[in-house]
């Protein structure tokens, strides 16, 4: 399995790919244009990650002891940030994520791609995905 390092370092290159910030753009609209079919019966408040300006959902669960996301956004810019950080960090062991260190997203650089708005929904969106981590990482 690619560790969360692998990945971002594999998003990271994919973007530095790009030299004009509306390339990356594009790149991240296409990460939402390819984004698995989001299950309607989830577009619900309380999966709902707040502090996003757009709407995002972003739903945990369990497939062979291993926490997996689906995510969806109104918004293109912010469904493709939550597909990737659902790619990066999804189908791992809860411990894994609820330990894992956001700051190496930092190398993707999107800080100066993004609003503050969306910034504030992206790092919004992390610890939603760090709380789903320790929820599922308490014994039964």
């Amino acid at each position: 399995m690619t560790s969360v390092e692998e990945k971002i370092k594999y998003y990271r290159e994919n973007l530095e790919l790009f030299d004009d910030d509306m390339d990356k753009y594009k790149y991240l609209l296409d990460q939402a244009k390819n984004a698995k079919p989001f299950p309607e019966e989830f577009r619900q408040d309380s999966f709902k990650v707040d502090g996003c300006q757009a709407q995002v959902w972003l739903v945990p669960y369990m497939k062979e002891n291993k926490l997996c996301f689906h995510s969806d956004s109104d918004a293109f810019i912010s469904k493709g940030m939550v597909t990737i950080l659902s790619e990066i960090y999804g189908d791992r062991e809860p411990v894994e994520i609820a330990n894992s260190n956001f700051d190496l997203l930092s190398t993707l650089k999107l800080d100066i791609l993004l609003t503050p708005g969306r910034r504030n929904g992206v790092y919004s969106m992390l610890m939603k995905i760090k709380d789903y981590g320790k929820v599922y990482t308490q014994p039964k």
